[in-house]
């Protein structure tokens, strides 16, 4: 069994017990209304504001399906190398505009891009691919839209849509010049590695995993459904460049090794980092536990990096 008192430090452990006291681990057994409005109370709880200089607008992009609400970021001294699209976490079911707003204000403000941030549609009142569908929109959107290279950036589900695109606009004019995946689920084998071992990790269990992955299908099994599970694709050739962050403590981590692997032996560029102590949704600890910060300024650089067409790692 797992020793997390040991595995993590006490930043981190006031960090989780905060979180719990806003959104306790026994949160999958409310319904899905309820669960939103204690994530939505919780991230407005970690809400840290805006950096100087950055300031957001709402619109959408109309489609014939749906009008897909979008936040645009813009950094008083704009560097025009890329734009970001975040696309954000919350299993599938939760989260919005509002429950990443700081975070894309913060990447924003600290690599100067134009972030523009996903409202997809969620689970279960859209079974996938509704989400994955919206997820290409945007990326299509803001390929036509930007004079310049489109960046894929997301967390946990976020990393997820982002892998799911990339492999889906391989063979496109214009696709994405990479991507930062942040604790990203992608589909991997549960009966090993850190599924195994993080199984009951504070944060996010395999439990919570198969309850969001029911919710989003409707019970369906579509197992190698790479729009699904990007990890289920038979060719990982000709993927961007790609930095995976992953949490030590938390039933994903694996994956990230296990895409970076992917890519790597198709002749590509990935590198994986596994933040030793930390747990599934870490970013909300960016300004209070130190390895978060430092995790997030690796994030940052990765962004800034790989939207000028570079490779450090």
């Amino acid at each position: 069994m797992t020793d997390y008192k040991t595995l993590i430090d006490a930043e981190t452990w006031a960090f989780i017990e905060r979180t719990n006291s806003y959104y306790p681990p026994d949160t999958i057994d409310y319904t899905i209304a309820q669960q939103r409005e204690i994530y939505d109370r919780m991230c407005r709880e970690f809400f840290a504001g805006y950096p100087q200089g950055v300031a957001a607008e709402t619109t959408a992009i109309t489609t014939p399906a749906n009008n897909m609400p979008i936040r645009t970021y813009r950094n008083a001294t704009p560097d025009h190398a890329a734009m970001v699209l975040y696309i954000h976490g919350g299993g599938f079911i939760l989260g919005g505009l509002d429950s990443h707003d700081d975070v894309c204000a913060e990447l924003c403000g600290r690599t100067g891009h134009e972030v523009v941030s996903v409202d997809y549609r969620l689970a279960p009142e859209h079974l996938h691919p509704a989400a994955f569908d919206d997820a290409m929109t945007a990326f299509e959107w803001a390929a036509r839209t930007y004079d310049r290279p489109v960046m894929l950036c997301g967390d946990s589900a976020g990393g997820n849509f982002c892998a799911a695109v990339a492999h889906a606009t391989r063979g496109h004019a214009k696709k994405p010049i990479g991507q930062v995946l942040i604790y990203p689920g992608l589909g991997g084998d549960r009966s090993r590695g850190s599924y195994v071992r993080h199984a009951e990790a504070p944060m996010l269990t395999v439990r919570d995993l198969e309850f969001y992955m029911h919710i989003r299908t409707g019970g369906v099994d579509q197992t190698g459904d790479i729009t699904l599970s990007p990890l289920a694709d038979a060719d990982f050739a000709n993927l961007p460049p790609t930095v995976l962050m992953t949490a030590e403590c938390d039933p994903l981590s694996s994956d990230g090794e296990a895409y970076r692997d992917r890519i790597v032996a198709a002749g590509g560029r990935a590198a994986w980092f596994e933040e030793p102590g930390l747990v599934h949704g870490y970013l909300r600890a960016r300004h209070s536990v130190g390895r978060a910060r430092a995790s997030f300024t690796r994030i940052v650089d990765a962004v800034a990096t790989l939207g000028k067409g570079g490779w450090t790692w």
